[in-house]
């Protein structure tokens, strides 16, 4: 049976991953094993050892923390229930590559872009 925090770390190792634009190959290069493993990890099927989510967030460039992030006694977070935002928004592909493009437009137009987001969504 899955333990919710080894599905938590897994769902953020998956989420930092694709993030910066790195294949599960790849990354399980960087750490020493094969790619079959990191398949594991990130659906949470094997928990990852301290030594080895050091060596992932070395290769995604994280602190070992924010693999916790988003957790709670008991689980992960959950959204409240009047809010219109899923519970686990960086689980959407969609959204995972709408902040990574926000993040590839330059400073300044990403700013004006920010601020006319904030505007339509007050409007809706």
């Amino acid at each position: 049976m899955k333990h919710p925090v080894d599905v938590h770390v897994g769902k953020r190792v998956r989420h930092r991953r694709w993030m910066v634009g790195m294949t599960q190959q790849q990354l399980a290069e960087k750490v020493g094993i094969k790619f079959q493993q990191i398949q594991k990890y990130e659906t949470g099927m094997n928990r990852i050892s301290a030594s080895r989510l050091w060596d992932i967030s070395e290769a995604l460039d994280v602190p070992v923390s924010f693999f916790f992030e988003g957790i709670e006694e008991g689980g992960a977070k959950s959204r409240g229930a009047g809010s219109s935002v899923p519970g686990d928004i960086m689980a959407d592909k969609e959204a995972l590559e709408l902040v990574r493009s926000y993040y590839a437009i330059p400073e300044n137009q990403r700013r004006r872009l920010f601020d006319l987001a904030r505007v339509l969504s007050d409007a809706a």
